[in-house]
């Protein structure tokens, strides 16, 4: 059936904290006349109010810009979805009630959503599975939306509880594990080739353990010198607005000297302030995407360097490989949790699941003497 309501494809595209103020009068006055809050608003204010709230006197403590724009992205492309697929994924709504399309929705057609996402959307139909940790990103965003949405009083209908349980296994998880050696690897053979972008992008980030998107982010004052220990560290805001020092190693620093020469940018000391650190091949800033799409078309480069290599090569697994490197060097896990910046330890010990599993496997505590006649 066709689904009419007060969103449209265009209207989607807007969502954005310039209507804050407006949303915010909007939800005022109806609070002042006793009504429920959000009784004025539609489909589109929800999204914008729910992606955009200020829900801190801290601004640090607020989501992310890459988390407001993750949800923004899924849930109009959920929107999207059920309205350009309706027939196949099943939506009979008998009524639509306010022009709304999330008041008209009941469990079962988020559960009808789910399984043709999973088995019969064009992304899989064209290209295969989605992986279980993107099924279990998009699965917990629109279930945390429609439970706001029912606890707000938007809906009345506890919806989210068509979706069924979305997790990841440790089986499922990518492998992500570089070690040292591997990073070696990489960096000898474009060094041989002489590819200094490269080899400058792989040892910033593997000495540091930046994510991806704040190494996109970073400006040439972000590297300032120390003036207690010496040397030179970056400045940087990661997730929750939260700034770390990350000290730079002097051959680091050369690598990003010759980073720059290599792309025709001036020195560091002669560069503007506010201008990016890293750029493409065009002058212009790194975005995570495309950053992501130069490393794997590079790689190709020196692939006969390293063959048997099971690991699909992105910016995050050289934090991976900050975080190994960190361990065998023995550096203490809360250390490494805080140099990374990460807020719970669970998410560093992702990172080394593996690697504490070999070291706490039964032959590798056997003493000197076991077996030792022909081990």
């Amino acid at each position: 059936m066709q689904v009419t309501t007060k969103i449209d494809k265009n209207e989607l595209l807007i969502l954005s904290p310039a209507s804050l103020p407006s949303l915010q009068l909007k939800k005022d006055t109806a609070e002042k006349s006793g009504q429920n809050p959000f009784v004025d608003f539609d489909d589109v204010d929800m999204l914008n109010w729910y992606i955009h709230e200020r829900r801190h006197t801290n601004e640090a403590n607020e989501r992310s810009e890459r988390t407001k724009q993750e949800y923004r992205n899924e849930l109009q492309q959920f929107v999207k979805q059920l309205m350009t697929h309706a027939p196949e994924i099943g939506l009979d709504i008998e009524e639509v009630k306010d022009r709304s399309l999330f008041k008209s929705l009941e469990p079962r057609h988020l559960r009808r959503w789910q399984e043709w996402l999973i088995t019969e959307s064009p992304y899989v139909q064209k290209r295969g599975s989605y992986s279980q940790t993107t099924i279990t990103r998009k699965t917990t965003i629109i279930r945390s939306f429609f439970q706001y949405l029912h606890r707000v009083g938007y809906i009345m209908v506890e919806t989210h509880n068509g979706l069924r349980k979305a997790t990841v296994r440790k089986d499922d998880r990518p492998n992500r594990d570089l070690g040292p050696k591997d990073v070696v690897e990489m960096l000898r053979g474009f060094k041989a080739i002489e590819h200094p972008v490269m080899f400058g992008i792989i040892l910033t980030l593997t000495a540091t353990g930046l994510r991806n998107e704040e190494f996109c982010r970073l400006d040439v004052r972000d590297v300032q010198r120390d003036r207690i220990r010496g040397g030179y560290f970056l400045s940087v805001v990661g997730k929750g607005n939260k700034r770390r020092q990350i000290p730079l190693k002097p051959r680091v620093m050369a690598a990003i000297e010759e980073y720059r020469k290599a792309r025709g940018l001036p020195s560091l000391s002669a560069a503007a302030p506010d201008s990016p650190l890293f750029t493409t091949g065009r002058g212009t800033r790194f975005s995570p995407s495309y950053l992501i799409q130069y490393m794997t078309k590079e790689m190709d480069k020196i692939q006969e360097r390293v063959n048997g290599l099971d690991v699909t090569i992105t910016p995050h697994v050289f934090r991976h490989a900050f975080a190994i490197t960190s361990h065998l060097n023995k550096v203490d896990i809360y250390d490494i949790m805080r140099s990374l910046g990460h807020e719970k330890l669970d998410t560093t010990q992702i990172y080394l699941e593996k690697i504490f599993a070999k070291e706490r496997h039964a032959v590798n505590q056997w003493t000197d003497d076991t077996l030792k006649e022909f081990l």
